[in-house]
């Protein structure tokens, strides 16, 4: 079990930052892709906290646990204002498309870990954990992406989900040889996000299936 190799404090103390990080920068990705169709306030506010909170919120719903930004409103609080500043700055500037990549990146990294370390926490197999790592880093730019009307970036995009189930596999392995947690967790999250650019920049790719007429 997880507890036989760190502290219950450990474990909710790295949680609560990698959870609140990622918030952030989720929420962040969620402004800047929406922008090409010029939504108001509102829908850009609507965009990012469903970036930033639809994953980690699908995983709790499947643990059985108290969704996370409704136990504790800082997350709420902290997507809002990430969202809200992202609104009014960006809009102030030209910038690619293609930069919200980064903030997504980051938020795959960090949800990721976090949702390895939710389920691991609540009891988890370690292969259901690291699945559930998996729908916390990608659910929320699935939403985000279907709201935006465009298909979304994990069923097309370079190496994506693959990533997340990785680095998920390496934090439980890290953890399991007694690394303490904040260690593994950051070495993890380091990994998914290096490999993720990585995958970016030279167009890494699982094999497309193209049906044959």
């Amino acid at each position: 079990m997880f507890a036989e190799t760190t502290t219950a404090l450990q474990l909710e103390t790295v949680l609560f930052w990698f959870t609140l990080v990622a918030v952030a920068v989720s929420a962040i990705s969620g402004v800047l892709i929406a922008g090409k169709n010029h939504f108001d306030l509102f829908g850009m506010i609507v965009i990012a906290l469903a970036t930033a909170l639809g994953g980690g919120s699908l995983r709790d719903m499947l643990l059985t646990k108290n969704v996370f930004w409704i136990q504790n409103q800082l997350f709420l609080i902290i997507a809002l204002c990430a969202g809200v500043a992202t609104f009014f700055y960006a809009r102030r500037f030209r910038y690619s498309l293609k930069l919200f990549l980064i903030p997504d990146a980051m938020g795959l990294a960090t949800f990721s870990i976090a949702g390895t370390m939710s389920a691991l926490s609540s009891g988890a197999p370690w292969l259901v954990a690291s699945f559930m790592g998996v729908i916390t880093g990608v659910a929320g730019g699935i939403i985000r992406d279907t709201m935006c009307n465009e298909i979304p970036i994990v069923f097309k995009s370079t190496l994506y989900a693959t990533i997340s189930l990785l680095g998920g596999l390496v934090f439980i392995a890290l953890i399991r040889l007694g690394l303490d947690a904040a260690i593994s967790a950051s070495i993890a999250g380091i990994l998914i996000f290096l490999v993720r650019l990585a995958a970016i920049k030279w167009g890494l790719s699982l094999p497309v299936f193209t049906a044959k007429e």
